[in-house]
């Protein structure tokens, strides 16, 4: 089935251990060669999937699940209150505007789905004038990571002849003076080395009307290439708050300077120790939050007269619960804490002390929080895994809660549920894991089961709703999220301990949570699939490198399989904070050697596997899935597929159409109804 992979000879030596890379050639995605290899697997893969009688009726299933609106978080600018939404089908989410929530048809501020006839263009990010009178907003093409800024004009509906270009995760922050913005942007193209376009990130300032060409350089570190910045100017535009980071490291350092003073960066919370985010401040004391010596997080305020660590406030000390999100709402502070890998939410007062707050379901993610200043009013939305997108509203002095937008098309709680076990991993550490199934289903050791994971970067596998998962569920399917170390969901120590050496305990955690569902009887392996994107890619496919026995399916998208080359890659060198690489010496590479998906492959029967990946995904490159699919192609020993599928003009996920994500879900869930015995 699988088409003929050609290797090479080409081989590196690594501390005195010759590796072999003989799919190298993949790497260079403007080869003939390799656009005709992947033109090949995609043809093989495209038959297989067309061949599938579910795909057809998943395909329409789906389509009909997610043909509802979907409201996101309101935000008051100005007169108006703006949020994004999606009819149902449509590619993007569309930006909008009320004036009164609740007004029958809201008014069109920005449809990216009428800029390109292939809904690949998406808005990444929005940022307001003071006055609410100007829109900076920054476009993705093609799920990039790049993004083009640009400005509306509110009153108008018109843009700005400004175009800011050549920038990738930036802040948007306007001066005090609504003139213009604060940006940081990396190199044009072309004036630094191809390895070195995405390092130098440097800030500067944008003037309404000036070309970018003369856009003021406000603060660089030539001296250390890998650090990226940010900016906040405070809510009552006296100071301007800088944040220096490097790469995906969880740590930061914070600067401030007077807001219409140009001269130097004033240290804030500048050890780098630990991560520091600046919440908002009154007059000169500043909210602030910080793990420094709290890996569960907490608030403290610090005196911009008397900055010292010495005469910091903790006004909400460390808990047991991990805090996860903070937001100043005027004089009080809400506050989502994750306990157990699912989010409440509490309100303070400045002081530290806890009022009463809105009572929201248990099992949620809360996915965003604004405030409307004018009507001292908190907006909140939150997901679960049988409810969708869900945005309701809260009055700080009325201490009252009413509804804003409830979706429709989720589980209906009376049939469904979830519920969440702890099981014991290899160590006997106790590790979380959420089932959402049929209510009664018994554990007759039948069960379809897709079992999801990611264990990584201190990113929370929480509660949310996916338009898939709920006709899996509907179909009989019990689908399992493990929430594995590495992850955020116990703090700063939960995700350091499946780090760097430690990284084979994530395995080990996913490892033993299929061995729960196996042993207590809910499903057994022919029955069992797993599914991981990105860093979760690097999960599914290790693990099915180290227990191919324990699986029935395997999805393994966007992935990092490659642990001796992934820093040579586009952003590949921000994750050494979370890997380590071979640069850092031989036991670093022991260390990525003995895991490395594409090095520990073996020839042996493997279980069916879907490996996907995008064509111009720059965050992953797509080398990383095509030379493990060859890998794994090449030692398949049994006769379940191992398929690759690339998606054309299409990244690392972001902003991905609607059309696209029904089409490529189609594939992935028939796949799995097929392999799995799924009824529909």
């Amino acid at each position: 089935m699988n088409p003929t992979n050609t290797k090479t000879d080409i081989a590196d030596n690594f501390h005195g251990t010759t590796v072999l890379d003989p799919y190298r050639w993949l790497e260079d995605p403007e080869s003939p060669k390799t656009k005709q290899w992947a033109d090949r697997q995609n043809s093989v893969t495209r038959k297989y999937f067309d061949a599938l009688p579910a795909r057809s009726v998943f395909k329409d299933r789906l389509t009909e699940k997610r043909n509802h609106p979907v409201c996101g978080l309101p935000e008051k600018e100005g007169d108006h209150y703006y949020f994004h939404m999606n009819s149902g089908l449509q590619n993007q989410p569309v930006f909008c505007r009320m004036k009164h929530l609740g007004d029958p048809v809201p008014e069109v501020v920005i449809d990216p789905n009428s800029l390109n006839p292939d809904g690949t263009t998406a808005i990444t990010a929005t940022s307001f004038s003071h006055d609410g009178k100007l829109l900076a907003y920054a476009l993705s093409e093609n799920g990039s990571d790049w993004c083009t800024l640009k400005i509306r004009n509110l009153e108008t509906g018109k843009d700005l002849p400004d175009e800011i270009r050549w920038c990738k995760f930036t802040d948007i922050t306007w001066t005090g003076d609504d003139k213009g913005f604060y940006y940081s942007r990396y190199p044009q193209p072309g004036t630094v080395a191809p390895e070195d376009e995405g390092n130098y990130n440097k800030l500067y300032l944008h003037q309404l009307g000036k070309n970018q060409q003369d856009d003021e350089l406000i603060h660089e570190r030539p001296g250390d290439k890998e650090l990226s910045f940010g900016t906040t100017l405070t809510d009552d535009r006296r100071w301007l708050i800088l944040a220096t980071w490097k790469g995906t490291e969880n740590k930061s350092r914070l600067y401030f300077r007077p807001a219409d003073d140009n001269g130097e960066f004033k240290p804030l919370a500048a050890e780098g120790d630990a991560y520091y985010s600046y919440i908002g401040n009154k007059d000169n004391l500043f909210y602030l939050y910080t793990n420094s010596e709290a890996p569960n997080g907490r608030i403290i305020a610090v005196d911009l007269n008397s900055p010292d660590r010495s005469n910091w406030l903790d006004i909400l000390p460390e808990r047991e619960e991990v805090l996860y999100y903070p937001k100043l709402a005027d004089d009080r502070l809400a506050v989502a804490y994750l306990k157990d890998a699912w989010h409440h939410l509490e309100i303070h007062k400045l002081d530290g002390k806890q009022e009463a707050g809105p009572s929201l379901p248990e099992m949620i993610t809360v996915q965003g929080l604004s405030f409307d200043k004018k009507s001292r009013k908190l907006f909140i939305s939150y997901t679960s895994f049988l409810t969708p997108l869900t945005v309701v509203r809260w009055s700080l002095d009325e201490r009252k809660m009413d509804s804003v937008f409830t979706a429709e098309g989720g589980l209906d709680p009376g049939r469904y549920e979830t519920v969440q076990v702890f099981y014991p991993s290899k160590d006997g550490t106790k590790v979380p894991m959420f089932l959402t199934r049929r209510k009664g289903v018994a554990a007759e050791g039948t069960n379809p089961v897709l079992l999801y994971g990611y264990g990584g970067f201190n990113i929370s596998m929480t509660p949310s709703y996916s338009a898939s998962n709920a006709l899996f569920i509907e179909d009989g399917g019990i689908y399992a999220v493990a929430n594995l170390r590495g992850g955020g969901e116990f703090g700063e120590a939960w995700h350091q301990a499946g780090t760097f050496g430690n990284k084979q305990r994530v395995f080990d955690d996913f490892i033993s949570a299929g061995e729960w569902l196996v042993d207590n009887n809910w499903t057994q392996p022919e029955k069992l699939a797993i599914m991981g994107g990105s860093n979760g890619g690097l999960l599914v496919s290790a693990c099915l490198n180290q227990r191919p026995d324990l699986f029935g399916a395997v999805i393994c998208q966007v992935p990092v399989t490659d642990m001796l080359r992934y820093q040579l890659f586009t952003v590949g060198r921000f994750w050494t904070s979370e890997f380590g690489s071979v640069d850092d010496g031989e036991e670093a590479f022991k260390t990525l050697f003995a895991y490395s998906p594409l090095h520990n492959v073996r020839e042996r029967e493997h279980p069916a596997t879907l490996i996907t990946t995008a064509d111009t995904d720059d965050r992953v490159v797509p080398a990383h899935a095509m030379k493990y699919a060859a890998t794994l192609q090449d030692a398949q020993r049994g006769d379940k597929p191992v398929l690759l599928r690339i998606e054309k003009d299409a990244g690392h996920g972001l902003g991905k159409p609607t059309s696209k994500l029904i089409e490529e879900h189609a594939d992935i869930y028939s796949f799995l109804y097929e392999q799995l015995g799924v009824m529909n």
